[in-house]
């Protein structure tokens, strides 16, 4: 069963280039977990027959929101937290607005794991929402994994916007304290892993360098990879010995982020 994960970074453009469809055809993903589609279901025209749909758009128009794409019909899908999960964590919002209403977490249950994508809120440039990210979303979202987990192992992806460690990142020395690398996102990601969630792509590959999913558009940085692995499959321990593959795709174009991709074995 092959699961991939893209930050397509507006699905309506990667489909206007074509990129999104050829994508599709070559690489053929059982599940196809997207993260800022900034469209509401049917802006989009999306066509494809062999996969069910489930979106989660933000309430404000061309922004944020993710998405599934199945073959196999999910059992149940949840949008976001529940609102007493919202509630304990006083995901209210701020001045960017409310990150709970902001289309970031799709679920699907199938029968023998869940499957959940996020679009982590971005700490900014002047780290305004750094606070928000750390002391509420990243506690919030681990909570909501492990309410799933009490059911059923669970695979989870997206763009988690931090480079965990410094093999995650070309430059890692100047953007210590930067947003996607300051002590507080890194150790949001580190209670992921204190919780029993493997780093997929990290644990397949330890050492391997010079391996990301997300390039600035300045200074021709994919070209050059000069760039950053934001992008992940994590998995619960209950199925994290069946995760046979786990891959970045960086020759697939059309957005600043490629996708990740995990292959489960469930025999």
């Amino acid at each position: 069963m092959k699961l991939y994960s893209w930050n397509v970074n507006g699905i309506r453009a990667v489909l206007t280039k074509g990129t999104f469809q050829t994508f599709i055809a070559e690489h053929q993903p059982d599940v196809l977990c997207l993260q800022e589609t900034k469209a509401k279901e049917g802006q989009a025209e999306v066509n494809l027959p062999d996969y069910h749909e489930y979106w989660n758009s933000a309430d404000k128009a061309g922004y944020s929101g993710t998405a599934i794409f199945s073959k196999e019909k999910p059992l149940q899908v949840i949008k976001g937290f529940t609102d007493e999960l919202a509630e304990k964590y006083g995901l209210a919002g701020d001045s960017y607005g409310d990150p709970a209403k902001e289309g970031r977490v799709i679920s699907a249950e199938f029968e023998d794991f869940w499957v959940v994508t996020v679009y982590t809120p971005n700490s900014k440039n002047d780290l305004s929402r750094l606070e928000l990210r750390h002391k509420q979303w990243d506690p919030a979202f681990l909570e909501h994994v492990q309410e799933l987990e009490k059911t059923k192992p669970v695979v989870f992806s997206g763009d988690l916007n931090v480079a965990h460690n410094e093999i995650d990142l070309a430059n890692p020395k100047p953007n210590v304290g930067k947003h996607g690398f300051t002590n507080e996102e890194r150790e949001g990601f580190d209670a992921f892993e204190a919780a029993g969630y493997v780093d997929t792509f990290r644990s397949a590959f330890p050492e391997k360098a010079d391996a990301y999913t997300w390039w600035t558009h300045w200074a021709n940085a994919r070209a050059r990879n000069v760039g950053w692995r934001i992008d992940y499959w994590l998995a619960s321990k209950g199925i994290a010995d069946k995760v046979v593959a786990a891959a970045i795709h960086p020759d697939v174009m059309g957005s600043d982020h490629c996708p990740v991709s995990i292959e489960l074995d469930l025999k």
